[in-house]
């Protein structure tokens, strides 16, 4: 009988200890399923100053009483409005969360410019940077008030954990103030922001992850939009990367199928043939290696197309991380002023580019912006020695291994003229795409213009698809792939993304595009 007892207490307590063990790794499995689950102030970073008067500090900032979106080019009476530490929605892919990363990340500098940015979005910026982001990773915050009228927009900020504060007596423009916070960091990695963001969660890791794996990427995240009219925070698409037209606008084009097809994951990095510009972390050394920024660009404007060049033609690469967002106040001008003016600076920035990376295919780019010839762009022998001296690769080289998609104009271009087939041309009557004699009167109405930038136009008005294969003449827009055509080599009018042909359709000589069939006689057509 005691034996017996013996025995049972044993078990009893056999199963105490399994039981609790069980429970133990229940329990576990809990706090690391919340932790990575992502609420959108996780994981837990550093709380703000408890001392942070925050209202105090939005309070007394300038702005115009008798319109909200004069002074910043958005709605500052909404951002004044928004906690700083608001909730946003997580518009990460879902397999994210379930992401995991090296635990040896290098911490960074996070570097952020302002010019008399609203305090509510700056402070929003800082304080998502501080709330979203492991406080082991972030070295520090170094904000550079490039002369703002008030100098307690950025000194108030001093008073949060890692912010550090430094200033331009004179307005010196985005270029040479961020590449002032760089030599004043001390992270082997620089993270670029601008002033008028939001992190996501889990936005810093992946970035931080792609440029530990290797220092030659450039790596950014997926920039979802914040409405400049109501803040609400609004996810963006995946399926984008950075591009640009002859005129030398940056633009987003859709990721074509083939480049969807070819990706093994959703959230694997997207090489992107040019970076918006304002959000991305870097390898300070290598930054600093390959040329930093042509620090004589002036205020703003063209440094995202001459970093992005350069990255790629001297050995580097450009990545979308898909698992990393930041949202972005996106405005429809510009709110601050350029000292000689927002064209001419956007010029010369511009022609410095030009003019240093682009070789041959610069013609391409007077073509579309004819006045820029003869502009004055200062002297570029520095950056042209630094080009050899980092031995890079030809701009043909880019446009074939980088942005092989990127259509290059063609001698038809911007040259007005006539798409015939036999007796019949392609013509606008009662605002109807379709068919009439070449021979008619009316004759202004059959005359169409390939431009450089690849659009069919008619008069000022661009030839767009519709829903159903449909087309009609709408207001030109950049970017749009609702109006980007080619003429092919073999007589096709073929819109390029996603590769149809302009067709005519039964007796009604219907316009629409079909699949491109080489040798169809509806879709050749003679450009005369």
């Amino acid at each position: 009988t005691v034996r017996y007892v013996r025995m049972r207490l044993y078990r009893l307590r056999v199963g105490a200890i399994v039981l609790a063990a069980v429970v133990l790794v229940v329990v576990l499995i809990v706090i690391i399923n919340l932790l990575s689950s992502g609420t959108g102030k996780e994981p837990p970073g550093a709380a703000l100053n408890l001392n942070f008067d925050e209202s105090a500090y939005i309070r007394g900032a300038l702005k115009d009483p008798s319109d909200p979106y004069k002074k910043n080019a958005f709605n500052q009476d909404k951002s004044d409005s928004i906690p700083s530490d608001r909730n946003i929605p997580d518009t990460r892919h879902s397999q994210c969360k379930h992401q995991s990363y090296n635990e040896h990340l290098p911490p960074t500098s996070v570097i952020i410019c302002f010019h008399n940015e609203a305090r509510s979005t700056l402070l929003r910026t800082v304080a998502s940077v501080l709330q979203r982001s492991p406080t082991h990773l972030i070295q520090e915050i170094i904000l550079i008030d490039d002369a703002s009228d008030d100098v307690n927009d950025g000194l108030f900020l001093t008073q949060l954990p890692k912010v550090k504060l430094l200033r331009n007596d004179n307005r010196e423009g985005l270029v040479r103030s961020r590449v002032k916070g760089v030599t004043f960091s001390v992270a082997k990695v620089v993270t670029f922001l601008d002033s008028h963001c939001e992190c996501n969660v889990g936005w810093l890791e992946p970035l931080l992850q792609r440029v530990m794996e290797d220092r030659t990427i450039i790596a950014s995240p997926i920039i979802d939009v914040i409405s400049k009219d109501t803040f609400e925070y609004l996810g963006a698409s995946a399926d984008l990367q950075g591009g640009f037209d002859w005129g030398m606008t940056f633009r987003w084009d859709t990721l074509t199928p083939h480049q969807i097809a070819k990706r093994k994951s959703p959230i694997e990095p997207i090489r992107s043939p040019v970076i918006a510009g304002g959000l991305f972390a870097v390898n300070k050394e290598r930054f600093e290696e390959t040329g930093k920024y042509d620090l004589a660009m002036d205020i703003w404007g063209a440094e995202n197309l001459e970093i992005s060049f350069r990255t790629w033609m001297c050995g580097g690469s450009l990545e979308i991380v898909p698992c990393s967002r930041v949202g972005h106040v996106f405005r429809d001008r510009h709110p601050y002023s350029f000292p000689k003016g927002n064209g001419e600076t956007y010029t010369k920035n511009t022609l410095r580019t030009v003019e240093v990376w682009l070789d041959e295919y610069k013609t391409f780019y007077y073509q579309k912006v004819p006045y820029a010839m003869g502009r004055d762009y200062g002297n570029i022998q520095e950056r042209i020695d630094m080009r050899e001296r980092l031995q890079c690769k030809s701009f043909k080289w880019y446009l074939s291994n980088v942005y092989p998609d990127q259509r290059i104009p063609k001698d038809t271009d911007n040259k007005p003229g006539h798409l015939k087939q036999g007796v019949m041309c392609l013509a606008v009557l009662s605002s109807r795409v379709t068919m009439y004699n070449c021979e008619a009167e009316t004759k202004t109405e059959q005359v169409w213009t390939f431009t450089s930038d690849g659009k069919l136009k008619h008069s000022n008005l661009c030839l767009t698809l519709l829903l159903g294969n449909k087309l009609s003449l709408l207001a030109c827009q950049p970017g749009n792939n609702e109006q980007g055509w080619e003429y092919g080599n073999e007589g096709q009018v073929i819109l390029v993304h996603p590769n149809m042909c302009l067709d005519r359709e039964g007796a009604m000589l219907e316009m629409r595009v079909q699949p491109c069939s080489r040798g169809k006689a509806s879709q050749i057509w003679k450009l005369v």
